[in-house]
């Protein structure tokens, strides 16, 4: 008797859950984004249950929702508050790295900085000259924070007679 009340307050809660979603216009379409939800796009009745599941497992195997919702890749968008400062986000994450190439004038870190400040491929080689020629007035010994050092770049770019010109794409933000 007991199992057959548990049972019947399990079906009676998600008969309301789905009543109240139906009811509100629920516009979900299972796991939004990721390999799984562009593997199984095909498959017909999103809303059920088994596309669902063989999205949401697809995602969790490969890890592919989390990367796809960081890069915007797979589907997903990239307008979330961590993408919103791209630059902010890659000098904090990997600023040893990063202060290691500058020094260097050269590197993948550099070139994705690079990259996300708006300079042109063909532009980037003048950038790394840049930030090796300038490393330490821009990277000082002590204090140095990524986001201190970020803006010196922008600034020194700013000053420079070919970086100048480079259209920086979200430099408002932050």
């Amino acid at each position: 008797m007991r199992a057959l009340i548990i049972v019947c307050l399990t079906v009676c809660a998600g008969a309301t859950h789905t009543g109240i979603a139906a009811a509100l216009g629920n516009s979900d379409q299972g796991p939004g984004c990721g390999l799984g939800k562009l593997a199984w796009s095909d498959y017909g009745g999103q809303k059920q249950i088994a596309p669902q599941v063989f999205m949401a497992t697809t995602n969790g195997t490969f890890g592919s929702q989390t990367f796809g919702i960081s890069f915007g890749t797979s589907g997903c968008t990239n307008d979330g508050v961590m993408m919103k400062n791209k630059r902010i986000n890659l000098a904090t994450t990997t600023f040893d790295s990063l202060k290691q190439e500058m020094a260097q004038g050269q590197g993948e870190h550099l070139s994705s900085l690079a990259t996300l400040l708006g300079v042109a491929p063909e532009d980037q080689p003048v950038f790394f000259s840049m930030v090796q020629d300038r490393y330490t007035s821009l990277v000082s010994p002590d204090d140095a924070s990524p986001l201190m050092v970020l803006h010196a770049i922008e600034e020194a770019m700013g000053k420079h007679p070919i970086l100048a010109r480079v259209t920086q794409p979200d430099a408002r933000r932050h």
